[in-house]
């Protein structure tokens, strides 16, 4: 019995070293092209607390995205912070997307952007900007998947490489 302790602890021991959890840092963006909307639609996704914590750091406003006490204003800092993070190039040339609106499924926030009136004949290239993050996160990577008539090409943008394009 006197040696069975210091057994079990030696086996047991090893295991708490490993129940913390490792927090990784990446958000997941999809850019589509909507030939009935003739639109560049995006859809976004980050982690809410780290979105939660951006918002702090960077404006010194304590945001409740996710909860019950989610306001107007909260939504105006999401909104602010994207539009300084997130860029969108069509031919070559920044322009203003819509913020059509968030939602939430589990721990991540989803944001819709859109950018109207592209008509696909007129679309050569896109390129995104994605910073989102990487202001608070040496480690953050931003994956970036952009799909347009049958072209597909994939990102996956850090704090060094924040723009990715799809040439059509």
């Amino acid at each position: 019995m006197k040696f069975l302790k210091p057994i079990l602890l030696l086996f047991i021991l090893p295991l708490f070293a490993f129940t913390g959890a490792h927090k990784f840092y990446i958000s997941v963006t999809n850019v589509d092209y909507s030939e009935k909307d003739e639109a560049v639609q995006i859809i976004t996704r980050v982690f809410i607390d780290d979105m939660n914590a951006v918002l702090k750091e960077r404006y010194e406003f304590s945001s409740s995205l996710g909860t019950d006490k989610e306001s107007s204003v909260d939504k105006e800092y999401l909104e602010r912070y994207l539009r300084t993070k997130f860029l969108v190039e069509i031919n070559g040339k920044t322009v203003k997307y819509d913020f059509i609106g968030h939602k939430y499924d589990s721990d991540m926030v989803i944001c819709y952007l859109e950018v109207p009136n592209i008509p696909l004949e007129t679309l050569k290239q896109i390129g995104i900007t994605n910073e989102v993050l990487t202001d608070i996160y040496d480690d953050q990577q931003n994956v970036v998947h952009m799909k347009v008539n049958g072209k597909k090409k994939s990102h996956v943008l850090i704090k060094s490489r924040i723009k990715g394009m799809l040439n059509l």
